[in-house]
């Protein structure tokens, strides 16, 4: 018997060597409290009471792991190593090694396979009582209508062309009398502005005196040419009446306005083609805005807009899009659309500024779409947060299409029915970025493959 003994007790002491030997040989994943607690090392590391900390291997359980719920969980892929690790309370705080937070509790093991090997690249897991605390709300991708929406720009007044007129003469002169002097002053179609002393004139109507004596074709000849050079109907009826010529001749306005410019005085030699007045009908303004280059697709002539003006706060100018001009300003990235104005009473003057907003069209057909608040823009790049199970959040790049007041097109990279993030996804965001920056660090950091090459 004391044989038999002595005998399992060499063979026990062999198979205890044997297990030694083989830990030995194998790299622990980590070590954890020899108590069992949750406190873990990536290395060797002892025990307040000096007891060593016990390694874990890929096929042994951790000490304590089914009673504690925040021990990790060991895998024998070969992905399973430790990234970072994250604080226990849920906070935006990592840190490379091992650490406690300010209340003594274990900083917790972030593995490169946790939450699966199918999760992409910044894909974030929160508990659910962290994402009470951080108030993440979500709300349901689905097919929208875009809505008519309101484009806002800023423009500038200025004189209907259409109604623009300058007042020549077409043979050279004297001005003799100004019957409109001033800057300002409303003319009537056919009015008198002026009567000048034109030589070249008065030998036309000497001429067409004789003719009319002769009489035939060379009267009617006659005749043309006083309308040629712009010799008013009734002066030339004055000259059938009378058989007299006149020194003066009298220089009408063209069409009903105010007078803009009036550069000439009593007694100026004027050329023939010089302008002696220029006259705006003002019933009506052209007001320049400046729209923005994503806005213009929204906009259609014909379209409904509003306009204000610091000199009349309270009241709002109605008026219509004409003419969307056909090329942008190569400086600010904007377009110049053209709006008419009614100004029947004459309020409205040019060079005023003015704040503007266009009702834009609506999309012809429903599209998917998210809140406003759901994309996260750089700039150069839009993400959207979509909510999976069990706490998941992947981020995905997206293309938009118009955007509303509330609302924007999705054009590419979401579903519908899938669950976007509308509230803290800043938050989530950096975390992402954060666990995608270290997931690239692991992966650069790995060993080769025997055989690969550099």
């Amino acid at each position: 018997m004391r044989r038999l003994i002595l005998t399992c007790v060499a063979i026990g002491s062999a198979a205890v060597g044997i297990a030694r030997a083989d830990e030995a040989a194998r790299q622990p994943l980590y070590y954890q409290d020899p108590d069992g607690k949750p406190s873990y090392a990536s290395r060797p590391k002892k025990a307040a009471d000096g007891r060593d900390f016990r390694p874990v291997f890929d096929d042994a359980p951790a000490v304590g792991a089914a009673s504690t719920p925040s021990a990790p969980k060991p895998s024998a892929s070969a992905d399973h190593h430790v990234l970072y690790y994250r604080n226990p309370m849920g906070l935006p705080d990592t840190s490379p090694k091992p650490k406690k937070d300010s209340m003594g509790m274990d900083y917790v093991p972030v593995y490169a396979d946790e939450g699966g090997q199918s999760d992409p690249p910044g894909t974030v897991r929160i508990s659910p009582g962290r994402l009470q605390t951080l108030g993440v709300r979500t709300e349901v991708a689905e097919m929208r209508s875009a809505a008519p929406r309101a484009v806002r720009a800023t423009g500038v007044l200025q004189f209907d062309e259409r109604h623009l007129a300058t007042v020549t003469t077409k043979v050279p002169g004297w001005i003799e009398h100004l019957a409109v002097a001033a800057t300002g002053d409303p003319v009537r179609r056919g009015q008198v502005l002026a009567e000048i002393y034109a030589p070249d004139l008065v030998a036309s109507e000497e001429e067409y005196l004789v003719a009319a004596e002769m009489g035939g074709t060379i009267g009617a000849a006659s005749v043309q040419r006083l309308r040629a050079l712009d010799i008013p109907e009734g002066e030339i009826a004055r000259l059938r009446r009378t058989g007299r010529s006149t020194r003066r001749i009298a220089v009408v306005a063209p069409a009903d306005g105010v007078v803009i410019d009036k550069p000439v005085q009593e007694g100026m030699r004027v050329d023939a083609g010089e302008a002696l007045y220029k006259t705006a009908d003002l019933s009506s303004m052209w007001l320049i805005a400046q729209v923005q280059e994503q806005d213009l697709g929204t906009i259609q002539p014909g379209e409904t807009a509003r306009a204000t003006f610091v000199a009349f706060p309270g009241r709002s100018f109605e008026g219509k899009v004409e003419f969307i001009y056909p090329s942008l300003s190569a400086e600010t990235r904007t377009a110049r659309v053209r709006i008419v104005l009614p100004n029947p009473d004459g309020k409205l003057r040019a060079a005023m500024y003015a704040n503007v907003e266009i009702d834009g069209s609506a999309g012809a057909e429903p599209a998917l779409s998210v809140p406003n608040s759901a994309v996260l823009d750089s700039g150069t790049r839009q993400v959207v947060l979509v909510a999976g199970d069990e706490g998941r959040f992947e981020p995905r790049p997206v293309k938009l299409g118009i955007r509303g007041d509330d609302w924007v097109q999705v054009l590419d990279g979401i579903e519908p029915g899938e669950r976007v993030v509308v509230g803290a996804n800043f938050l989530i965001d950096a975390e992402s970025n954060l666990r995608a920056a270290l997931q690239g660090f692991a992966d650069s950091a790995k060993p080769a493959e025997p055989g690969a090459k550099p």
